[in-house]
């Protein structure tokens, strides 16, 4: 490799300089600066070696240059910035990690010319990348300890084991044999392990499938499926932890108490003295676990050990030969007619049966999440977790299946404890019960219900079995305790992952870390404090069927992760671990549903009602995180799937609904805009805001703004698309949106405008643009809608940045001073999207205002549809609409009458229908005169001048009106301002006035056009829109 040189300085040869990159967290990389050589290159060949940078990807707490693990950075051979594939460009995706960025391709695509005219001044070797000196301070600071990591035996296998091996081992398994017998027994132990199997295989895959941080189930369950389902997982499932740690420890408690009774010892009361028990020992395991995860790490060991010499004490009894006292307890070595007895169940009591004592065994099974609990203090957890999680379940399946037939097959299921009643001789006349057969007499026992002892009696039979009973002690207490202590290490390490991402309010505190592990302290008091408070209960039968019901509800949420994210396809789903089954997964889902109501159906309510609270919190709160759930992609798969299905279906008059391409602009430059269409689209059509920006534009947009904008039509509550375009001219924009926005079915069919109010001073290409776009918008079968504010639409006087030029300001700026009272003050008003928002019309309640609707043209039932869809929101809801329509005095009852038909087959409901006789007449010549002083400057007066400067006038300005012109299309100038005449007269009040659009025609004047579309809407104090359907029927009063 060729040395490299700086560009600052001149470096002795073989001397790198060092600066270090540091986040807080482990394994994070550090970079070396790098320097490049200009000589460096391959003997005997002129070719350049590619400039390489040092990366060294040693530990913090590590010397500086001991154990440190150095990759070469090589550039590729396309461009000396461009560098080939490297690890640290991927771990952006990770919290609170300092990641080396990709040059971006505008980057790339700038900097041969910048290289180039760097290479002039310096050696072809040397490259213009910067060195990074992030983290320098830190190198010269003192280093951090190493945290600690865990392998998959210690910080998985033995957790989950110790876990797995509680009280219910040595205190409920002979009883549940006894009860259910060898047979059952199994089949209740494999159930359980069938249903911890399929979670483990679940977590297997969810764990490999990217790098799992702290919080265990909580994180693998929210990164799954999303906040809303993770943040009440992760609330309950902490809790539940916490109350296991009291529970265990309270099972601790009272094997202390009933040994310390019979030695006569007692501290208060039986109650008294198991609380009192309960809380020094809790305290302790607090006090070991605040020491840090090493001292709590070889806790755990040393309670593994204890376990393996109780069980091994507890075998090699089986072998020894029983004692007179021993056969007294029904305890009788291995024989074949014990093994056969108990066999079978034999239920005693009136509530024993298979569910029953599945739902007593099932608990001991809850402790498969140990080793992910605390996934952040594994080396690797993506090979640990699947690794040690399943090693647990084989080898303590292995445990519970041989200790309840070896027991089963040792001891008698009644025994009376007395010496007296063993069988003289063989005699057996009137003797009960297998024991008669191995010469001892327990008939009196059995058949008054008052044995003592024996398998189904006695729920100490290991210890009596074993060959050192105290030693079995010493296993019940390393169970207890070690199962204690592991609920108490995970409990606030779910909830500190919880806390970070500040899902729930007021519970921040709890998530600052301390030392090199990053332990939660706080929440280790907490949970200590949640815990003490349980313990002094000392009364947690109920509180114990809740913990089983938290448990498996996280179960069925696990596994219905892995489902879901195996079945939505996406590409994003590729965990290492392939020993698993969506259907598996599946099944493991339903079946821990089915068992949570089998096992305590009330408790199952309780959870599945806490659950729904906290995802309603999180669902109404809706939290800014992204984390790329499989809920994600099912939506993606969902709506992808539903598109593609419409493009098979036909269009049909009674499905049809006004999807609008409105062309806003800035869609919060033009609020008033927006909430029209969105009045009448939201939750029932498609929306999508069209931005045209000119180049000029584009040049100096930041690049945030469209983020910005779509944040602020979701404050708004908008149910929009937002989609800017870069185009020479609205025109052009238009036609390319018109072209090109939608998807399949999913397709504007209308496009809704802004009036051009100041139409007078804009120039002729400005004016042409627009009404091209209206003549586009026909040839392309949409509908047209046009929006007239008596304010104008255009509030971007109050931003920061340009007007879109296509999309002149409606009213002068001096004008803003006097705007309606229902505008806020513009210092309220802001492009980010974060400040309050202006209030526009369409937002406020209407009363018992009127629409009116001037349906002059059948243009398909637009017209009318608009203002029925309109009328359906809250705010417009009490608004009457009443049709205007043009008729003449001798047949206005009849036409009022069949419009009144025809509205009531179209199932609108309308107020009233008004009949317009006079619209014939010629308007007001005041009025008149002003509409030709409108179009005044937009006319050639050509027949006033010589035919050579006419021709040339034409030729000069093409755009202007001729005499002829305004003269062919006079009548129909005079019916637009007679029409405005009535408008005024009786829609100047309204809420709203609809009118019939004008189709414009080939050989119309634009600027003509133009006077005509403000006249209709001018001198109104209510919004007024210009609608125009396609002539194509959007109402039928059939039903096919």
């Amino acid at each position: 490799m060729g040395q490299f040189t700086s560009k600052s300085k001149e470096v002795d040869q073989g001397i790198l300089h060092r600066v270090q990159f540091s986040n807080g967290e482990e394994g994070s990389p550090r970079y070396s600066s790098h320097h490049f050589d200009a000589n460096s290159r391959q003997e005997g060949g002129s070719h350049q070696i590619p400039p390489t940078i040092i990366v060294s990807d040693e530990d913090s707490s590590a010397p500086e240059w001991q154990g440190s693990r150095t990759e070469l950075r090589r550039s590729s051979f396309y461009s000396t910035i461009d560098l080939v594939p490297q690890l640290e460009h991927y771990v952006s995706t990770l919290p609170r990690q300092q990641t080396r960025s990709r040059p971006s391709l505008e980057a790339l695509r700038k900097a041969f010319d910048e290289v180039e005219a760097g290479n002039t001044n310096t050696d072809p070797g040397t490259s213009n990348i910067p060195a990074t000196d992030g983290g320098s301070e830190e190198s010269q600071g003192p280093q951090e300890q190493t945290p600690t990591r865990f392998g998959w035996f210690v910080g998985v296998m033995v957790r989950c084991m110790l876990n797995i091996w509680g009280v219910i081992l040595f205190l409920r398994l002979s009883w549940i044999t006894s009860q259910a017998g060898i047979l059952l027994t199994w089949l209740i132990i494999l159930m359980s392990v069938m249903v911890t199997s399929v979670t483990t295989l679940s977590i297997s895959a969810i764990a490999t499938n990217g790098r799992v941080i702290s919080g265990g189930a909580y994180f693998m369950i929210s990164r799954t499926l999303g906040p809303e389902i993770g943040g009440p997982i992760g609330m309950v499932f902490s809790f539940a932890n916490a109350l296991a740690c009291a529970l265990n420890t309270v099972g601790f408690a009272e094997v202390v108490r009933d040994l310390m009774q019979e030695f006569g010892v007692v501290m208060v009361d039986s109650i008294n003295d198991v609380r009192i028990v309960g809380v020094i020992t809790v305290t302790v395991l607090l006090l070991i676990s605040l020491a840090g995860m090493e001292w709590e790490s070889k806790t755990q060991i040393m309670f593994f050990l204890v376990l393996l010499v109780s069980f091994s004490n507890y075998f090699v009894g089986t072998f020894i030969p029983p004692t007179p006292e021993k056969q007294a307890l029904g305890i009788f070595g291995y024989r074949s007619e014990i093994f056969l007895e108990n066999l079978t169940p034999d239920w005693r009591g009136p509530e024993s049966d298979f569910f029953q004592m599945f739902a007593i065994f099932f608990p001991s099974a809850i402790g498969i999440l140990s080793g992910a609990n605390i996934s952040g203090d594994l080396k690797d957890p993506a090979t640990a977790i699947p690794k040690g999680t399943l090693m647990a379940i084989f080898w303590t399946t292995m445990s519970y299946l041989m200790i309840s037939v070896t027991v089963a097959s040792c001891v008698v299921r009644d025994a009376s404890g007395n010496m007296t009643d063993i069988l003289p001789g063989n005699v057996t006349d009137g003797c009960v019960g297998l024991a008669c057969n191995l010469g001892w007499n327990f008939t009196d026992c059995i058949q008054s219900n008052s044995c003592e002892y024996g398998l189904a009696n006695n729920l100490k039979v290991l210890g009596q079995v074993s060959g050192f009973q105290y030693l079995i002690t010493a296993g019940v207490f390393a169970a207890s305790l070690s199962s204690a202590l592991g609920f108490l290490v995970s409990a606030p390490k779910v909830f500190q992952c919880l806390c970070r991402d500040n899902l729930y309010p007021y519970i921040g505190f709890f998530a600052k870390g301390y030392g090199k592990n990053d332990e939660p302290l706080r929440a280790y008091l907490l949970c200590y404090i949640i815990a003490v408070a349980f313990i002094l209960i000392a009364e947690l039968n109920t509180i114990a069927a809740l913990i089983s019901n938290f448990f498996l509800c996280s179960y069925s949420l696990i596994n219905f992760s892995c489902f879901h994210a195996s079945i939505t396809n996406s590409p994003g789903w590729r965990p290492s671990f392939h020993y698993y089954s969506k259907w598996t997964a599946l099944f493991g889902a339903v079946i821990s549903v089915v068992l949570m109501f089998l096992f305590t159906w009330w408790a199952a309510l309780i959870t599945f009602c806490i659950i729904f609270f906290l995802f309603g919190y999180i669902n109404y709160n809706k939290p800014k995180v992204n984390w790329g759930s499989s809920v994600q992609a099912g939506t993606y798969n969902m709506a992808l799937s539903y598109s593609v299905s419409l493009t098979g279906v036909e269009d049909h008059v009674k499905n049809f609904r006004p999807q609008c391409l409105v062309l806003t602009g800035p869609p919060n430059q033009r609020p008033a805009l927006v909430d029209f269409v969105s009045a009448f689209t939201k939750h029932i059509s498609l929306m999508i805001c069209g931005d045209i920006i000119t180049e000029p534009e584009r040049q100096t947009r930041p690049q945030d703004t469209t983020d910005q904008l779509v944040k602020w039509m979701n404050k708004r509550k908008v149910r929009s698309f937002y989609t800017p375009l870069t185009a020479d001219s609205l025109r052009a924009g238009a036609q390319y949106l018109l072209q090109a926005s939608g998807l399949g079915k999913l397709k504007p069919n209308t496009l809704v405008l802004g009036f051009k109010t100041n139409w007078r001073e804009s120039s002729p290409e400005s004016i042409e643009d627009y009404i091209n776009t209206i003549n586009d918008t026909f040839d392309s079968n949409f509908c047209l809608c046009i929006l007239r504010m008596m304010d104008g639409l255009n509030i971007s006087d109050q931003f920061d940045f340009e007007v879109n030029q296509g999309f002149e300001p409606d009213e002068p700026v001096e004008n803003y001073d006097h705007q309606s009272p229902e505008r806020e003050s513009a210092d309220d008003i802001s492009d980010n999207g974060n400040s309050d928002q202006i209030k526009t019309v369409f937002q406020c309640t209407q009363g018992k205002k009127s629409v009116d609707v001037y349906w002059i043209a059948d243009d398909g039932g637009l017209t009318l549809l608009v203002p029925y869809l309109l009328t359906r929101r809250k705010c417009w809801r009490s608004c009457k609409i009443r049709v205007f329509i043009v008729g003449d005095e001798q047949n206005m009852d009849e036409g009022r009458n069949e419009m009144i038909a025809l509205l009531k087959r179209f199932r609108l409901d309308f107020s009233d229908v008004i009949v317009m006789t006079d619209s014939e007449k010629h308007p007001q010549a005041k009025n008149m005169s002003r509409f030709v002083e409108s179009v005044s400057p937009f006319r050639l007066h050509d027949e006033q001048q010589e035919v050579a400067s006419i021709q040339e006038l034409r030729q000069r300005e093409p755009w202007k009106i001729s005499d002829k012109e305004f003269e062919a299309f006079k009548q129909k100038s005079e019916r637009k301002v007679r029409l405005n005449e009535i408008i005024r007269r009786n829609s100047q009040h309204t809420a709203l006035v609809l009118v019939s659009l004008p189709v414009p025609h080939s050989d119309c004047p634009s600027a003509l056009y133009m006077a005509w579309l403000d006249t209709l809407t001018c001198g109104l104090h209510c919004p007024a829109v210009l609608i125009r359907g396609n002539q194509q029927n959007v109402l039928t009063f059939y039903c096919q």
